[in-house]
């Protein structure tokens, strides 16, 4: 018998839209851009040859146009994990829901998730500048904790060796290690982007090691980052969506991967306010390789 998804589970808008993101279901196409700013989705549809819909609500923008024959969508999340996991549920709905029997489709449907953000470096080799693109991800948000299946999907010995390494804090809750789609991440990244591991934060200050006017639970949380090295792979990155974007999207039998540039690096202690000109290399990287 299949699953019925209730009014109160799948909310669905008088017009036949997704509750948060104002979208119905042929208006979203397979492939999609994620991008944190609303006004980022502006950038990235400039590109388009052609657009087909635009719906906004709240920090939630959508255009659905094409790139060279190619059907896409560009979607602003705001920001964070929580964000995140509206975004890709809601998506998913659109995607593998029946709207009018509030029953699962018969045929999966395949989305391919591409983040294009902003990041912290956090080695001497990704200074501003740097494309990195997250080949795993670290979720110190805990998003994928709240569902089942998560340790047949994450990296358990890689979050082993982590939190040991760090001698986490039980209090911030469970880091999880998750990967991105391997053959999407090759195609997205070819030869010009750093291979990375990234972690994404529950916040912009604290999480991220930043210290304004209150302490920090553990000062050396950064430098303790910056040491790691688990088979070869090294923390190169912060910021706050990777890994629910990878979780959810394992989860759900999609494919995702994030590539970010990087904006401030950690280590040297400098930053670049000025990038929202240079980002548009990478806006065009990935519409041609999605």
């Amino acid at each position: 018998m299949k699953k019925y998804f209730a009014e109160s589970e799948l909310i669905i808008n008088q017009d036949g839209s997704i509750f948060h993101l104002h979208l119905k279901p042929e208006q979203m196409a397979d492939k999609i851009i994620l991008v944190g700013d609303p006004g980022r989705v502006e950038l990235v549809a400039s590109h388009f040859d052609r657009r087909e819909c635009e719906t906004e609500n709240r920090e939630f923008r959508t255009v659905t146009g094409t790139f060279r024959g190619k059907r896409i969508t560009v979607q602003s999340t705001g920001i964070g994990c929580d964000n995140i996991d509206i975004v890709l549920n809601e998506m998913d709905a659109l995607a593998n829901i029946d709207f009018k029997t509030r029953t699962e489709n018969e045929a999966h449907r395949q989305l391919t998730f591409v983040r294009i953000g902003t990041c912290g470096g956090l080695q001497p080799y990704t200074p501003t500048g740097t494309f990195i693109i997250s080949e795993k991800s670290i979720g110190f948000d805990g998003l994928l904790n709240f569902y089942a299946g998560r340790n047949e999907v994450c990296d358990l010995d890689f979050e082993q060796a982590f939190t040991k390494h760090m001698n986490w804090n039980r209090q911030l809750g469970s880091p999880y290690v998750i990967d991105a789609d391997k053959e999407l991440t090759e195609r997205i990244a070819a030869n010009d982007m750093v291979r990375g591991v990234t972690i994404a934060c529950g916040g912009f200050f604290g999480p991220q090691g930043r210290e304004l006017r209150i302490p920090l639970s553990d000062p050396d949380q950064n430098k303790k980052i910056e040491r790691f090295v688990h088979n070869g792979h090294r923390i190169t990155n912060f910021e706050m969506e990777s890994s629910a974007i990878a979780g959810l999207a394992r989860l759900m039998g999609h494919k995702a991967t994030t590539c970010c540039m990087v904006i401030a690096n950690r280590l040297e202690k400098q930053a670049n306010t000025g990038y929202k000109n240079t980002i548009d290399n990478l806006i065009e990287k990935v519409l041609e390789r999605i």
